[in-house]
């Protein structure tokens, strides 16, 4: 019996895949790693697979120092540049989304976090949005309090959005206005005021295998069952403009080596999807059954229409956990 068997056969009954373990799949061969993580999936999760939308809420003029990000004021970038949207625009996009068969729709907006008086504003508009429609709705307004959390379950938000972004070693060297525990002193606030949340973090940054499998394991700790993994997109005008973009292999084993450590959770594409040859149809093959369709943040996505074609073919079936 094979590494990869052996350690397969211990997640199905239940056992956790250690570090020491997860180091072992980098190097193992890639066609059987990723047939068994496809086997975890279906155990686990059946053919259950969690579409999303995203709105970028408020663009531009952040004050972090994320080297990724286009939205930084600290980086020459071709971004728009808005305060955040009304209620009528937030609105409508909604009632597009929900009415193309998306379950989930999540507002993020720019900047280290949101003000009490932005937060206060946003939940008005939140607050007609599951008047008229029945969609979930996710924020992700960036390192919030526990009351702030509080008050955005209050008018019908159901989850929070915040990226661990990569390892807690290699995240210095990609953001110092902010720390790694400040994400998770956030995380745990929205945890405790009774949101579910969605974390995960961006490969492609210069990191290695290693920093990714460190960053599945807290997720792992911290208790996340909505992981999405964003593939680098170089953006010109930030210091990531010249990094090489992944291979659909070397995405694959990613996503797969995820499932090993995460065997429950859906494991979201999400930025950078578009990039791949395939849109990411191999990666749904290897462990992920989650992704973030339409359009990014500050590039073009996937449309609708065609994640739903896709997700038809894969015989996946679309639904809504919230855990």
């Amino acid at each position: 019996m094979t590494i990869i068997q052996t350690i397969k056969n211990d997640i199905l009954v239940g056992k956790l895949i250690k570090k020491n373990q997860a180091l072992n799949l980098i190097t193992a061969p890639l066609k059987e790693l990723c047939i068994a993580a496809n086997e975890i999936r279906e155990f686990f999760c059946g053919d259950n697979f969690d579409i999303c939308t995203i709105i970028n809420g408020k663009s531009g003029r952040c004050s972090e120092n994320c080297k990724y990000c286009a939205q930084s004021v600290l980086y020459k970038t071709k971004v728009d540049q808005y305060p955040l949207l009304d209620t009528n625009e937030l609105v409508e996009q909604a009632k597009y989304n929900e009415e193309r068969g998306v379950l989930r729709y999540s507002i993020v907006t720019s900047g280290k976090r949101l003000q009490d008086n932005e937060v206060d504003k946003v939940c008005e508009s939140i607050k007609v949005i599951k008047e008229q429609t029945n969609i979930s709705v996710c924020v992700s307004f960036g390192l919030l309090n526990e009351k702030q959390f509080e008050k955005l379950k209050s008018v019908g938000v159901d989850r929070i959005h915040n990226n661990l972004e990569t390892s807690r070693n290699y995240f210095p060297k990609i953001c110092t206005t902010h720390t790694y525990d400040d994400k998770i002193l956030a995380i745990n606030a929205a945890q405790r005021s009774g949101l579910s949340v969605c974390s995960g973090g961006i490969v492609g940054l210069g990191e290695n295998m290693e920093d990714r499998i460190d960053m599945a394991l807290t997720l792992r700790d911290l208790g996340i069952n909505s992981i999405p993994i964003n593939m680098l997109n170089p953006i010109p005008g930030t210091p990531y403009e010249s990094n090489k973009l992944l291979t659909n292999e070397e995405m694959c084993r990613i996503v797969a080596i995820f499932r090993f450590i995460l065997p429950k959770a859906f494991i979201r594409l999400a930025g950078g999807r578009g990039l791949l040859p395939d849109k990411g149809m191999k990666c749904f093959l290897s462990g992920a059954n989650a992704a973030i369709s339409g359009d990014m943040l500050t590039t073009s996505g996937i449309s609708i229409e065609d994640d739903m074609k896709m997700i038809d073919d894969l015989r996946y079936k679309v639904v809504l956990r919230n855990e």
